[in-house]
């Protein structure tokens, strides 16, 4: 079994899209207007689903990706600038990560190894 797409539930997906198309440095690749794809930010990566909900799941999402970069600050910065917000920072040895938010509040972490 492989994850082909990672779908997330929004109110509006046309607004969620223009950051998670930054985000990610991808592009809407189908709008049915209720659901938009992304197309995979990689080659043979997953896609990534914006769904039209009329309920929000309130509360932290019981599921959430996380990406591993080389320069977490960096990147950390340049998606707040998004429209991201932080929620938490933490470190275990050999890896840190920050807790981020998208502009719907959907959870998800930025880390790095060291």
């Amino acid at each position: 079994m492989n994850i082909a797409m990672i779908t997330i539930d929004t109110a509006d997906p046309r607004k969620l899209a223009d950051f998670w198309t930054k985000a990610l440095n991808t592009e809407v690749s189908h709008d049915w207007g209720e659901f938009l794809l992304l197309a995979p930010a990689t080659e043979g990566g997953p896609q990534v689903g914006l769904q039209r909900v009329d309920d929000a799941v309130p509360g932290k999402n019981r599921l959430h990706f996380d990406a591993v970069v080389e320069d977490r600050a960096t990147e950390v910065s340049r998606l707040i600038a998004l429209g991201a917000t932080e929620v938490a920072e933490h470190t275990v040895p050999g890896l840190t990560w920050t807790v981020l938010a998208d502009p719907d509040g959907n959870q998800f972490c930025v880390g790095q190894a060291g």
